[in-house]
Order: C-alpha cells, then structure tokens, then sequence
C-alpha cells in the first residue's frame, strides 16, 4: 500500500486524471438524464485560424516565457452562427480568443480548443463584450459574468456530455473568472 502511495505522490499528475476520468465515469453512469438545457445548435464547426506567438525578436528569455506562459489564440475567419432556443446569434469574423482556459498542467490531457470549444468560444465572447450578439447584428443580449459562466457550462453540457468536466471548469471560472471579466471591464470592451 505504502508502495502505490508513494508512486501516486510522485505521478500526481497522473492521479489527479485518474481520480478524475473515475469520478466523471461515475457521474455518467448513474446520471441517465439526456435533458436539453439551452438547446444550443450550429450547422458547422466555426472556421477558424491560429494567430502566431510572437516570440521573434522579444529577446531569448522573454520569449521562453511568452512560449512556456502564454496562450495559442485563435482568430475566427468566418462569421460563426449558432443558436440557443429560437434566437439566432453570430460571432463575428475577425473575433480573436484563447478558447477555454486550462491549467497548463491540464492541458496535455484536456485541450483549450477540444471538448469545451463551443462553450469556450461563445463564452470568450461574452465575457469581451458582455453580451451575446444576434445574428442581424441589430441587438445584442446583455450577460453579467455569472450568466456567462452558466452559459458555458450549458452549452459544454450539451456538446460534449461530459457533466462531471464541464462543472469543474464552471466551478473553476465562479473561482477565478473575474480576473478575466474586470480585465475587459478595464480595458472598455463591454458595450
């Protein structure tokens, strides 16, 4: 016992996946309910693209960090449109964001642009602009960032059907998305 213990300790990485993909096996086992939340659609994956990491010319140790520290962002090529209920929304082109925010630690096994895309985007969005935009472009749907959070869980819910996963990063952004949330506040994106 004292043997799987120490290896635990020394994998911990490897436990807390473990513990993880056990507990969110579990929750989908015993949670047979395929219910539909906000009953989010779109008729394609969105077009997007990467956008380099500037690392050239900031120096060598600058440019370790920004690779080892920063995020690949993606910029969308094509208006995205979804919809939630009968309300058809877009996401215009142009619209550069990180998708979900993973622990660098986390993001060899989850990826910030697998199974939480669409959530991601949608919610990278909205917390931008504070609002979600119609697909006419001619009103858009103001969000405080709980109402944001709520939505990325949802739309993650519905997408990919990993309950357990997606509360976590619900849990994880009640936690800590302020930061991100007072930071567009800061900088006037919010319309």
């Amino acid at each position: 016992m004292e043997m799987l213990l120490d290896l635990a300790m020394t994998f911990w990485q490897w436990t807390v996946l473990g513990v993880l993909v056990l507990a969110g096996w579990l929750v989908n086992k015993f949670d047979k309910e395929e219910e539909v939340l906000i009953d989010f659609k779109y008729p394609e994956m969105p077009k997007m693209q990467p956008v380099p990491i500037a690392t050239k010319d900031k120096g060598f140790w600058k440019g370790i960090l920004m690779w080892l520290m920063g995020s690949r962002k993606w910029v969308i090529c094509e208006d995205f449109y979804y919809t939630i209920g009968e309300e058809q929304y877009k996401i215009p082109k142009g619209f550069e964001f990180d998708g979900a925010s993973v622990p660098k630690f986390l993001a060899m096994w989850l990826s910030p642009t697998g199974v939480l895309l669409m959530g991601g985007l949608v919610h990278d969005y909205v917390y931008k602009f504070a609002c979600l935009k119609k697909k006419d472009g001619t009103n858009t749907i103001r969000m405080n960032q709980s109402q944001a959070d709520k939505l990325f869980r949802d739309i993650c819910i519905e997408v990919n059907g990993f309950k357990f996963l997606n509360y976590l990063a619900y849990w994880a952004l009640a936690a800590a998305g302020f930061m991100a949330w007072n930071g567009h506040k800061k900088r006037g994106t919010h319309i």
